[in-house]
């Protein structure tokens, strides 16, 4: 309606829009990153590290000739990875269930 239209231009131009303060992070770095993460979630490199060390030991064992002990470290290799792998997914939905709140 035009009597509207007239008390909004005898008020004046509208206050300008100061832009509002953009939030800083600070730069990251791997360290930074590796640490609050593995605070977030300490089975997944306590996982890897499992992993790793049966790994390892069952490549020793292969290398020395016990194909016994190097066949059960890398069944044992897939319990360490399987273990690792449910410990990121459930990082994953802890991560999701508390950012839905």
């Amino acid at each position: 309606s035009p009597s509207l239209r007239a008390a909004a231009m005898a008020a004046g131009p509208p206050p300008p829009l100061e832009p509002s303060p953009l939030p800083v992070f600070s730069e990251e770095g791997f360290g930074d990153k590796f640490l609050r993460k593995t605070r977030e979630n300490p089975l997944v490199p306590l996982g890897c590290l499992c992993t790793v060390g049966v790994l390892t030991y069952g490549l020793i064992s292969f290398k020395r000739g016990n194909t016994r002990r190097s066949q059960l470290m890398m069944r044992a290799r897939i319990l360490a990875q399987g273990f690792t792998f449910a410990a990121l997914l459930g990082g994953m939905v802890v991560t999701a269930m508390k950012s839905r709140k």
